[in-house]
């Protein structure tokens, strides 16, 4: 064992007690040598053999560790909440404490505490700092029970616990104090007498405590009732006492503390700390030695601290603590704190003094001279930083924030000291507590050195699962006042605007997780994925060629402008081709799903290989709010990605005139400000069309457009049938007078768009030889679908009568309702004099890409096995069979597809027999599917007019809300669908007031970022709601965009592996390992990877297991019942119980898919009951409301 006489060795391994013995658990055989306690300092202690830490977290493994290493043995003491807490097990033995009490009572239980002690054997207890540290009672028990106390005896405590009593102490031995109340203060009545004799800003603090709890700044007499109020009722919860000092208030001091050692007969300082970086009173960030600070007053501050400590009787570990005033450098006594401090570390780590273990030896009776702890042989060496990481969230006013850490990283390194409490991966972190995660602390032989291995070390650290303060510590250590060395304890109200101002913690491989884990546990999260499982198929990626791609007509925009790129079309020579494949074929073959990750690889490719072509339509329409939607990606970001590859060959897109990329009316500012920034981003191109041809929506697009400098190529929709001389609306003349209106509007090009493939051969070389005629100089630019397998045959005639582009797709992505195949023009024109420039060879590798591309897309095919020349009786367009298809399956209709086609066309009747492309065929499919849903054919509509619930986009259109149709509104029909509703009598848009962009933006960077830029504010207008739930998407999964094809698809399979590059040189190893059983009370799974090869798992909620089906009463069998007439879900109800309601009365609005329906009253009555509320789903006939 120890004796106090075999301690003749050097400071150093007295310090120690010799050698370090390893750190053990209590299941050795032999007894362990204990510190013999030496003649006694004071009556009653005994030997140390075993120490109980009457603490949690972070200090109790701090005080276990250090008795350890002195072959004491340890026990630990928790409460029912910390049962998982690692402290526990870091000790021989524990014990809860507190049954009954709150997680924070059980640690104040100290009679508990001592009887356990004294039960148990224990010899000395070490309270480490809280909880019960300062608390003159458990000491006292402590002596009385005959157990050593690692601290101060009781008087001490009592005499420096009291604030009053500590200054009474000061100003006896001659050390500065700022005024204050002689005694402690429990009322404001007695505050405020205080404080008019002094004046204010004055700080109440607890009488009885420390830490920062407790304490409040009182600028002002209207604010000291409150803030004392709060002060003392902290203090009464912290510690048992509300009771209160007041003193006078120093503005902007720098808080300098003496850590202090004695053994009741030799007190030693071991120099200083500042304390400064604090808010509300918590320290943050911690400094050994203080920078800056006068040689003659850090003497000072250390002859004070130690003479009050020695003239008090102190013993044991203590600092004493001052205020500075950086204006003067005279410092004044704050109090005394009776204990070791969080903050001790940086104070070891510059001295390399145990300070913990020295309080152990002082506690069993050494002296500090034996110890090797004279002042002369207290040295330092360089700086030490501690830095606290909380759970704590800056952003929000550092709430506290609770959860399960899903990684735990900590760094480590040369200089880098760790102190930890309950953090480990898995670990829950509860609200019961502290938010200390650990305390990081760096060292170096400079102070700027120091900061930077503590910044290095968080930088380095890996946390998930919970918010901390560690963006907030790093701007602190990086902020020029900090590495001065003169931040103040003002330093971050008066820096907030640039501590507070952090960059964004991407957590990316744990959001990737995330949603690889959902997949896992609810299976596929993309909508329209019905099909089969995908294959494992890899894309074959042609030979990378290094050559820059040949210049192409982007070059000639680039260098004239829209004037010069139209007459390069017109002069030349051969037929120019439009590839769709990037936009249009997947639109209708696979629903719009292709995602960016699939095009990139394959766009220098295509660079080369079309290089002489028209252009590549590659953005615009569905895919727009198919990518936010859907895809979860950014289609801007597409935009640059693909125009950053290909910088030869024009993107083009598609405008909806009036709609841009939306599906309804926006201020004309808005459509101008969309069309500037797709032109700044990349796009060319602008194929503006209007869904019924409505010559005012489509002159808006082209003005706009236009005003961007793009290429105005407006179109006209095409449908009915030209060589049909029975089909008199939609007419030869028709469409000559609409392009003489459009050429009239200074177009660059004009384009005829066949959205359903209606445009037969001869009717294409009709249309075009007569364009041709009329505008010889105007390049005309063909559009078509290959629905009924004749697209190649429609585009070779209208090249043959004069068209200078057409639209094609690469062969394994043409066909059906896609374009044309490119092959097969390519092939035709090769020898004649309209040959296409485009190499066979070349062409061949996008399509073997694109095969192999497609099997990755499997679950989105619509089942289609040829063309159909059905679509000459429906006329429906190309891509909207895909997705109607999609929505009618996702309805119930599945096997009513064939009728839903049919009602398509009787639709289009009802409606007038209209232009059909977005909007509008929306229109004309909702109506369709609203039919075969209710059992209701085109007779039966017109019957019951009157008392249908139209769909809402059906209602829309009677109003005029995207236009007027050629022909006008069919009557009776339209009065009877629109009621007393409004009506539009001109361009809708034009009754818009101007979009204030500059207000929409400061409220999208108020709610996302400053971060936000023009893109995000064009995506948020045209689709607020959409780009609202990308958004939050982003925040929950991180850049899916990343994941491979099929892991973005479909749910991993057990032992599957995949890897995931988020950027140059980082690339994420993912294996699923195992699924965990249901979590029954949670109604959770937890899902186990491998990433990067070390075991990482997410908890997700399993959909299935918490989901209830509500059975509802159908309305056919309540009388009086309003039933729903589709499958849907509950967005709004517009009355409540008792309203009347009068014919067509909007009740409530149903949304399906993208279609709302608002259902009306069918008659008058009263509200007697409401079925439903938002956000419920609901079955078609579901009755939703009961008319009395």
């Amino acid at each position: 064992m120890l004796q106090r006489g075999g301690l003749g060795r050097s400071p150093l391994a007295r310090l120690h007690g010799g050698a370090l013995p390893s750190l053990r658990r209590g299941l050795c055989s032999a007894p362990p040598p204990v510190l013999e306690t030496p003649p006694p300092v004071r009556a009653g202690w005994r030997p140390i053999r075993k120490l109980l830490a009457a603490n949690r977290g972070e200090i109790a493994i701090r005080i276990c560790r250090a008795a350890t290493e002195l072959n004491i043995k340890t026990v630990a003491v928790y409460s029912k909440e910390d049962f998982g807490s690692l402290h526990r097990y870091k000790a021989d033995e524990s014990f809860q404490i507190g049954a009954g009490k709150s997680p924070v009572g059980a640690y104040l239980s100290a009679e508990e505490i001592v009887e356990l002690a004294k039960q148990h054997n224990v010899d000395a207890i070490h309270p480490g700092y809280g909880f019960l540290s300062e608390n003159t009672k458990f000491v006292k028990l402590c002596e009385e029970a005959g157990i050593a106390f690692v601290g101060p005896p009781s008087g001490v405590i009592a005499r420096f616990g009291d604030k009053t009593e500590a200054r009474q102490l000061a100003i006896e031995y001659d050390v500065p104090i700022v005024p204050g109340t002689e005694t402690s203060v429990s009322t404001a009545a007695e505050a405020r007498t205080f404080c008019d004799s002094i004046g204010y800003p004055v700080i109440c603090k607890a009488a009885f405590g420390g830490g920062g709890r407790g304490m409040r700044i009182v600028r002002s007499e209207g604010e000291l009732e409150a803030n004392f109020n709060e002060a003392s009722n902290e203090a009464l919860k912290a510690f048992g006492d509300g009771s209160m000092f007041i003193e006078r208030y120093v503005e902007s001091p720098r808080h300098v503390e003496i850590q202090i050692l004695s053994d009741g007969t030799d007190t030693v300082h071991l120099f200083e700390r500042d304390c400064s970086v604090q808010r509300r009173h918590q320290k943050i960030v911690e400094v050994a030695p203080a920078v800056g600070l006068p040689a003659d007053l850090t003497q000072a501050l250390y002859d004070d601290a130690v003479r009050i400590c020695k003239g008090a009787g102190y013993v044991n570990a203590g600092t004493v603590e001052f205020l500075v005033d950086p204006k003067t450098w005279k410092h004044y006594f704050i109090e005394v704190n009776p204990r070791i401090q969080v903050e001790h570390t940086v104070t070891e780590v510059i001295t390399g003094v145990d300070l913990v273990q020295s309080q152990i030896r002082v506690a069993a009776g050494q002296r500090l001279s034996e110890i090797g702890l004279t002042q002369g042989d207290i040295a330092k060496r360089g700086y030490a930083i501690q830095a606290r990481v909380t759970t704590e969230d800056p952003a929000q006013d550092f709430r506290p924030d609770t959860g399960r850490l899903q990684v735990w990283r900590p760094a480590e390194g040369f200089g880098i000291r760790l102190d930890g409490g309950n953090a480990y991966s898995g670990a829950t972190i509860s609200p019961h507590y502290d938010s200390m995660l650990m305390k990081v602390t760096g060292s170096a032989l400079d102070f700027k050195s120091a900061a930077e291995k503590v910044s290095r070390a968080l930088i380095e650290t890996r946390i998930r699962g919970v918010t901390t303060n560690i963006p907030f510590i790093r701007n602190v250590l990086q902020h020029p006042d900090f590495v001065a060395g003169t931040a103040t304890t003002s330093f971050i109200q008066d820096e907030a605007h640039r501590l507070f101002d952090f960059a964004v913690v991407e957590n990316r491989g744990q959001k990737l997780l995330d949603y690889l884990g959902e997949l896992v546990v609810n299976g596929r999260s993309v909508q329209g994925a019905a099909g089969p499982v995908t294959p494992r198929v890899a894309p074959l990626l042609p030979i990378e060629n290094k050559a820059a791609p040949p210049p192409g007509l982007k070059q000639v925009l680039e260098q004239g402008g829209p004037a010069a790129f139209a007459k390069a079309v017109r002069e030349h020579k051969g037929l120019l081709l439009t590839d769709t494949t990037w936009r249009d074929a997947h639109q209708s073959l696979l629903a719009t799903r292709v995602r960016t990750k699939d095009i990139l690889a394959i766009a220098p490719a295509t660079a080369h290989a079309l290089h002489g072509c028209y252009s590549l339509e590659n953005w615009g329409g569905a895919t727009f709010d198919v990518s936010l939607r859907f895809l979860r990606e950014c289609p801007w970001e597409r935009l640059e990605q693909m125009r950053e590859l290909v910088p030869n060959v024009p993107f083009q897109m598609l405008l909806r005139g009036a709609n841009a990329v939306g599906y309804t009316n926006y201020p004309d500012n808005a459509v101008h400000k969309f069309c500037d920034v797709a032109v700044q981003r990349g796009m060319d191109v602008f194929r503006v069309f209007d869904s019924l041809n409505y010559l005012d929506n489509l002159k808006l697009g082209c003005d706009a457009v236009g005003s961007a400098g793009g290429v105005v190529e407006a179109a006209i929709s095409y449908t009915g049938d030209i060589s049909d001389p029975s089909k008199t609306k939609f007419t030869l003349d028709y469409y000559l007078e609409l392009a003489r209106q459009l050429v009239a509007a200074d177009i660059h090009v004009l384009a005829i768009k066949d959205m359903a493939g209606l445009l037969k051969p001869g009717a294409a070389s009709t249309l075009v030889a007569a364009l041709r005629r009329e505008f010889p100089h105007l390049p005309i630019h063909v559009h078509t679908h290959d629905t009924a397998a004749t697209g190649v045959a429609s585009m070779l005639a209208a090249a043959a009568a004069g068209a200078d582009a057409v639209d094609v797709a690469v062969d394994s992505m043409a066909g059906m309702t896609s374009q044309p195949s490119m092959g097969a023009i390519v092939a035709a024109l090769a020898h004649d004099g309209r040959a296409t420039g485009v190499e066979m060879a070349e062409l061949f590798k996008l399509i073997e890409y694109w095969e192999s591309v497609r099997f990755s897309y499997a679950a989105f095919e619509s089942g289609q096995k040829s063309g159909s020349s059905e679509v000459y009786e429906h006329e429906m367009p190309g891509g909207q069979y895909t997705n109607l298809q999609f929505q009618s399956t996702s309805l119930g209709l599945s096997d009513q597809w064939s009728e839903v086609k049919k009602a398509y066309a009787a639709a289009n009747n009802l409606l007038g027999d209209i232009v059909k492309v977005t909007p509008s065929s929306k229109v004309v499919g909702d109506l369709a599917q609203f039919m075969v849903t209710n059992g209701l054919d085109e007779q039966a509509v017109r019957q019951q007019a009157d008392t249908l619930s139209f769909p809402g986009s059906v209602v829309e259109y009677f109003q005029g809300a995207i236009g007027i149709p050629h022909g006008g509104f069919p009557q009776p029909l339209g009065a009877q669908v629109v009621k007393n509703l409004p009506v539009f009598a001109g361009r809708p848009g034009a009754e818009l007031p101007p979009l204030d962009l500059d207000a929409a933006m400061a409220d999208l960077q108020s709610k996302y970022g400053k971060d936000v830029g023009e893109t995000d504010l064009m995506s948020h207008v045209m689709y607020p709601k959409v780009y609202e739930a990308f958004k939050n998407d982003t925040e929950r999964y991180g850049d899916v965009s990343k994941l491979p094809t099929r892991a973005y698809i479909e749910p991993m399979e057990l032992g599957e592996e995949i890897s995931v590059e988020l950027e140059k040189g980082k690339t994420l190893g993912i294996k699923l390992v195992a699924v965990g059983q249901l979590n029954a009370k949670e109604g959770t799974r937890e899902v186990y990877f491998e990433f990067n090869g070390m075991p990482r798992s997410v908890k997700i909620n399993d959909r299935t297991a918490q989901s209830t089906k509500v059975v509802r009463a159908k309305a056919a069998e309540v009388p009086g019942g309003v039933g729903a007439p589709m499958p849907g879900v509950v967005v709004e109800t517009k009355v409540k119980i008792g309203d009347p309601v009068e014919l067509g009365t909007p009740m409530l609005v149903l949304s399906a898919m993208k279609m709302e329906t608002t259902v009306a009253a069918p008659g008058p009555g009263r509200v007697d009951s409401i079925s439903v509320k938002s956000g419920d789903d609901v079955e078609a006939g579901d009755v939703l409301i009961t008319l009395g």
